[in-house]
């Protein structure tokens, strides 16, 4: 197998077991102790454990929440993925609580992948989608709720 199949084969597990399957633990095979992701949250723990969290902070507030890979293109170190994210709000997300509404949103994730593991990761969702689906929009959200689940 070439090393872009290889990366891509990660990233379909990546999707699979870290957000179909909500094994945060998975990321402990899949992810570098000190990958790069740029979006969290201050006041989060960086690395591994920071990419941990943001999958549990998702799977609480979705519990049934699937992400179906639309598209995967491999170039070098990077996958790059499109996702459709879909799920019902039945647990506390950020500060709002469940609302029982069911989500329908797309993203990009945009994995650098090296000697088997994800080192960097930036995505870009739907954000303002998501929240208007929820009924809240995003400056009307407060702090980030759930924190405890480090």
């Amino acid at each position: 197998m070439s090393t872009l199949e290889a990366n891509k084969a990660l990233a379909r597990r990546f999707y699979e077991e870290f957000w179909c399957k909500g094994n945060a633990e998975a990321a402990d095979a899949l992810v570098a102790e000190d990958v790069i992701q740029p979006q969290l949250p201050p006041g989060w723990p960086i690395g591994r454990e920071g990419f941990k969290q943001v999958a549990r902070l998702w799977r609480r507030g979705f519990p049934d929440m699937h992400e179906d890979i639309e598209l995967l293109l491999a170039e070098g170190d990077w996958v790059i993925g499109r996702f459709r994210l879909t799920g019902t709000h039945r647990g506390p997300f950020y500060d709002l609580e469940p609302t029982g509404r069911r989500v329908d949103i797309h993203g990009i994730d945009a994995l650098r992948i090296v000697d088997g593991r994800i080192v960097e990761w930036i995505y870009q969702e739907d954000t303002l989608g998501l929240f208007q689906q929820l009924g809240r929009m995003p400056g009307d959200v407060g702090g980030i709720a759930g924190t405890e689940a480090r």
